[in-house]
């Protein structure tokens, strides 16, 4: 899987329609663990809520 940024509103779809599932010990999307990183538009050095971002990078973890 390549690395995808989805808005807000297509990554809570993903999770409705079950295209990404928790796991209860990670995301899974399709047969690969996932890692979702929230993309905010201001200034990175203050701390934000994760549900508070517009976007969302979809990378595939590492170390599987």
């Amino acid at each position: 899987m390549e690395e995808i940024i989805v808005s807000k509103e297509e990554l809570i779809d993903m999770f409705e329609n079950q295209e990404i599932t928790d796991t209860g010990r990670g995301w899974m999307m399709g047969n690969e663990e996932i890692e979702i990183i929230a993309l905010h538009d201001i200034d990175p050095k203050f701390l934000q809520d994760i549900t508070n971002a517009k976007f969302y990078k979809l990378i595939p973890k590492k170390g599987k």
